[in-house]
């Protein structure tokens, strides 16, 4: 399959809010444990990287109150734009192509974006660079390559649909260019980058309900393009969304590797 141009799950589509609120329920748990431990507080600078939902940028801007920032960007901000009020600002921007948009940045954080940009050393720089002397930066990661299924336990042919379609979607993802084993790089490369005190941890959801409302919401947003590209028909495809909705599966996600250090 030849690579393709463009993001393959669009902010704009009706099904991106549902994605946003299923990884709010599966991953915010484990961000806001991470940003508790750096020790974020009232008059705090954030720049929150790809920022997509709401979630974390509202708890944000509640723990650096109206003394801190939290500068909130993406190349799509539709989802975002109903909290843009101080101390959050929302702006439009590339974290592979552009330059950072501020310094002196207390904490940087992104979460399930740079496996998806394709310039991701130029990122992962231009948010080291954007961060003052001693800040932290906290990147949190996929990688469906280290637990490529749908469904761990494939007792039967409900569960090798579920992971024949998850095999779609990664090679959908793949001809855009994600790196679908970026994760496990990530305490290696904040190192090479130069931050010290380097830690990582990884969170790997077996079975939720967000689980099964994450892959309805992303099978119904890339059903097209599964079809169009011969991974899948509209009869496997409405066999699958039934079975999900059936919560007779086991579904997993791919798990999701937190990596951070400090600047400096």
């Amino acid at each position: 399959m030849t690579r393709s141009d463009g993001y393959l799950l669009d902010n704009r589509q009706s099904e991106a809010g549902q994605r946003f609120d299923a990884f709010a329920t599966l991953f915010d748990p484990t961000t806001f444990r991470h940003l508790e431990g750096f020790g974020i507080g009232p008059g705090w600078r954030v720049w929150e990287v790809g920022v997509g939902g709401t979630s974390v940028v509202s708890w944000l801007a509640k723990k650096v109150g109206p003394t801190g920032k939290v500068l909130a960007t993406d190349i799509d901000t539709s989802q975002v734009a109903a909290v843009a009020r101080p101390p959050i600002e929302v702006r439009v921007h590339d974290v592979g192509a552009e330059e950072p948009p501020g310094e002196g940045f207390d904490l940087v954080h992104a979460r399930l974006v740079l496996v998806h940009v394709p310039d991701r050393e130029r990122a992962l720089h231009s948010m080291i660079k954007s961060l003052r002397s001693g800040g932290r930066l906290l990147i949190e990661d996929a990688d469906p390559a280290l637990q490529p299924l749908l469904c761990p336990d494939e007792h039967g042919p409900e569960q090798q649909l579920a992971n024949r379609l998850r095999h779609g979607f990664r090679e959908l993802l793949a001809a855009r260019g994600a790196d679908l084993s970026y994760g496990r790089r990530l305490p290696r490369l904040l190192r090479e980058a130069g931050l010290r005190r380097v830690e990582a941890d990884a969170y790997f959801p077996v079975t939720s309900p967000a689980c099964a409302a994450l892959e309805s919401a992303t099978v119904r947003q890339i059903r097209d393009q599964l079809v169009t590209a011969g991974l899948a028909t509209n009869e496997d495809i409405d066999r699958h969304l039934a079975n999900v909705a059936s919560g007779s599966m086991d579904l997993a996600t791919a798990p999701m590797i937190s990596a951070w250090g400090r600047k400096g």
